[in-house]
């Protein structure tokens, strides 16, 4: 990485939907970006997405991210690989600590940071877990494909908030919906019972241990008890932690699972520092990362000063 003494009007940490969709923007509006990725977004899972805007037979994760870095190259940005591993303010700028794939390191300075650096998923013993995704066994999120699933008979995990919200919301989708407990000691109250009971949400007391997968990649969902429990969806939806240490090391407020508190414009409560996407409060979608990312990084060039554009 060069360390020469080029500030930046922007730093982004994070080369997901969001960070690209900001980076074009604010190339387009003549800042100088540095995207830095570490090549881990959560997009290139999804084998195929149905309910991104402008893509009516839908469109697989890593393709669209190859056509978003193909947009931010044709207005001169382009992804940097590698980690920001630290970030802090010295002098007014913010410094970040860039380790590259090879292990080479060095610093880059800008005005102004976005974070878009989304989620960790909390883990559940899935066998052969990069083949359940790709075939579309196992999913990640209700939201985005519970209409692709009708009729299918889905398992659900337990969340440690509202554990039994994503089973009511499946149950939109399918007549065959189970409820499996994450740990030994149930969670849920008499009110989330009855509302089980009324949606007609089949529950299983004994803790979920572990996923086994069959020939032909369905999920067999296996508790303490001895029991196994074939489905042809699996929902893990045990949680999961945004990945917000950078911005919480400076100060920024944090709520609910490490996420980022953000305003109206995706600004944290550090001046100069946003954030965008799963890593902030809010609804974990593509297209919500992406507006996202048009109103910050129209903030951050309205905020900046005129002098720092690119063009004389």
């Amino acid at each position: 990485m060069d360390t020469n003494l080029t500030i930046y009007d922007t730093l982004i940490i994070g080369g997901g939907p969001g960070g690209l969709t900001a980076a074009i923007y604010l190339q387009r509006f003549t800042r100088t970006v540095a995207l830095v990725d570490k090549g881990r977004s959560r997009l290139g899972w999804i084998p195929v997405s149905h309910n991104y805007p402008g893509f009516p037979e839908g469109i697989n994760g890593a393709e669209l991210l190859d056509r978003l870095r193909a947009q931010l190259a044709n207005y001169g940005g382009r992804v940097i690989a590698g980690e920001i591993t630290g970030l802090r303010i010295e002098d007014g700028l913010f410094v970040g600590d860039f380790l590259s794939p090879a292990g080479d390191t060095g610093q880059l300075r800008a005005h102004t940071v976005l974070l878009a650096t989304g989620v960790a998923d909390a883990g559940m013993p899935v066998e052969r877990w990069d083949e359940a995704v790709a075939a579309g066994a196992v999913r990640l999120c209700p939201v985005c494909d519970g209409f692709d699933v009708i009729d299918r008979r889905i398992g659900v995990v337990t969340s440690e908030v509202n554990p039994v919200g994503h089973a009511l919301f499946m149950r939109s989708f399918s007549t065959e919906v189970l409820l499996f407990e994450r740990s030994a000691e149930s969670t849920l109250t008499d009110e989330d019972r009855r509302q089980l009971a009324a949606a007609n949400v089949r529950h299983v007391l004994s803790p979920l241990v572990g996923v086994s997968m069959s020939a032909d990649l369905k999920p067999i969902l296996h508790t303490a008890d001895g029991e196994a429990y074939p489905c042809d969806v699996f929902y893990p939806m045990l949680g999961e932690t945004a990945r917000s240490d950078l911005a919480a090391a400076l100060g920024a407020e944090t709520v609910e699972c490490q996420k980022l508190l953000v305003d109206e414009r995706l600004r944290t409560t550090v001046p100069g520092l946003y954030a965008i996407g799963d890593v902030t409060r809010g609804l974990n979608q593509i297209a919500v990362a992406a507006g996202q990312a048009a109103i910050a990084a129209t903030c951050i060039h309205n905020t900046l000063p005129w002098s720092l554009r690119q063009r004389p």
